[in-house]
C-alpha cells in the first residue's frame, strides 16, 4: 500500500509540473485574464501521462525557454489535461470534456489558440518530433496577427 501511494504521489507530482508554473487549468480564469491583459488564451488539449506526443511537445517546445518567454508575453495558457492513470477532480473533468466537445477534439496534443471572448482564432494538431519550439512560434504568431 505504501508503495502505491508513493507512486501516485510521484504522478501526481509529475502532472502539476508538466508545464511552467504560469500555465492555469481553469478556463473561464484565463479568458477573465487574457481580456484584462490584452492576450489571447492557448488551450493545450493533453494526455499527459499517457500520449507519447503530449509528452514530446511538453520537453521539446512548452518546457523551452524560449517558447516559454514568448508564450508569457503573448498568451495565458490552460492546460486542458485528460490523464488516464490521475483522477481530476469532478468540476475539472466535467469542464475538460466540455471544452472538448465544444472545439471538436480528435486527438491529442492539440493547441488551440482563443480570443478573450472564446472565439477560437487558430489550432495546431499532433505534434512532429523535432520541430522544436521555433516552428510552433511561427505557427502561433500567424495565429497573433489574424
Amino acid at each position: 500500500m505504501k508503495i502505491f501511494l508513493s507512486l501516485l504521489l510521484l504522478i501526481v507530482a509529475s502532472i502539476s509540473l508538466l508545464h511552467a508554473e504560469n500555465w492555469t487549468t481553469d478556463y473561464k480564469a484565463a479568458l477573465a485574464q487574457a481580456k484584462q491583459q490584452n492576450k489571447l488564451v492557448l488551450l493545450d488539449f493533453t494526455g499527459s501521462d499517457w500520449c507519447g506526443f503530449c509528452k514530446l511537445l511538453d520537453k521539446e517546445v512548452l518546457s523551452n525557454s524560449s517558447f516559454k518567454n514568448f508564450l508569457a508575453k503573448n498568451f495565458v495558457p490552460v492546460t486542458i489535461d485528460f490523464p488516464r492513470g490521475t483522477k481530476l477532480p469532478d468540476a475539472l473533468v466535467q469542464q475538460n470534456d466540455t471544452l472538448q466537445e465544444q472545439f471538436k477534439i480528435d486527438g491529442f496534443p492539440t493547441l488551440i489558440v482563443v480570443d478573450a471572448n472564446g472565439k477560437e482564432v487558430g489550432r495546431t494538431e499532433g505534434y512532429q518530433p523535432g520541430s522544436g519550439p521555433k516552428t510552433m512560434i511561427d505557427q502561433l504568431q500567424g495565429f497573433i496577427k489574424k
